[in-house]
Formats: structure tokens, sequence, C-alpha cells
């Protein structure tokens, strides 16, 4: 009973804010090897690199992945938004195609999808589209290679 007088209104949110902080932290560390793995710019060899790094300095390695693909982690997040928008736009279409939806409900819910018409295309797309030119021939490896490095820029 004496441990409870001795804990301070002062250090309960000190506790607090460090639990908030903890999260965060994990929440971070969670989206930097998500977006590790997701990365087509990036070799195996570099993602094992990045992944060594952060399981060997945790807090620098995170840090220092922030600030040096801030904006390959900004695209990877656009590119995830077009994607599941484009899919939900196809799964609209279906269900107007099956009459569950009508026209009128249709349009109104497709013009409430304001990236797909705003944002412009992120590195990934653009990469995703050359590998399927390069795949159905009409792009040489020279061309491909010289297109990939341009999305990259």
């Amino acid at each position: 009973m004496q441990l409870l007088a001795t804990y301070t209104f002062g250090q309960a949110l000190l506790t607090i804010l460090e639990f908030a902080l903890l999260f965060l932290w994990i929440w971070i560390a969670v989206t930097v090897v998500v977006d590790i793995f997701r990365s087509h710019d990036l070799s195996g060899w570099a993602k094992a690199g990045w992944l060594v790094l952060i399981v060997l300095v945790p807090l620098l390695g995170v840090l220092i992945y922030v600030i040096a693909r801030n904006d390959k982690l900004k695209a990877h997040g656009v590119s995830d938004e077009r994607q599941r928008e484009i899919a939900l736009i196809a799964e609209l279409e279906d269900l107007k195609d099956r009459g569950i939806l009508t026209d009128d409900e249709f349009r109104r819910v497709k013009t409430q999808g304001k990236l797909a018409r705003e944002a412009p295309p992120s590195p990934d797309e653009d990469i995703t589209e050359l590998e399927a030119l390069k795949d159905r021939g009409l792009l040489t490896d020279e061309e491909f290679q010289r297109a990939k490095s341009k999305a990259l820029a």
C-alpha cells in the first residue's frame, strides 16, 4: 500500500507519455520496414543493408532511413492509396454492371475520389508500366533501364 502513495500524478503522466512515445516509435519502425520491402528501386542487398542497420542500431537506422528516403516513403504512400482507389472504382463498376448501383450513385461515389485525379503517377507505377511494356516486347533492355532511371530521378 505504501508503493501507491509514493507514485505521484506527475510520474503517472510521465508513464503515459513514455507509452505514447513507445507506440509512436513502433509505428514508425514498422512503417519503415514495410517501405523497405515494397521499394522497387532498392536491390536485394540494399534492402538487406537497411534491415541490418535497423536491427543493429534501431533508432539511428530508422532516423537515417527517414531522412535519406523521405521522398520515396511519400511516393509509396501515394501509390498505395491510388491502388486502393483504383480497386474501389473497379468494384463499384462491377456493382453498377450487376445492377446493384444506379448510374447516379456510381457517379456520386466516383467523384468523391480525389487522389486519382490530383496526384501525378508515382515512380512505382511508372516502373510497373515499364515492366509490363518490356514483358510484351515493346521495350528493349536498354530502353527499359534508361526509362527506369528517369522515373526514379
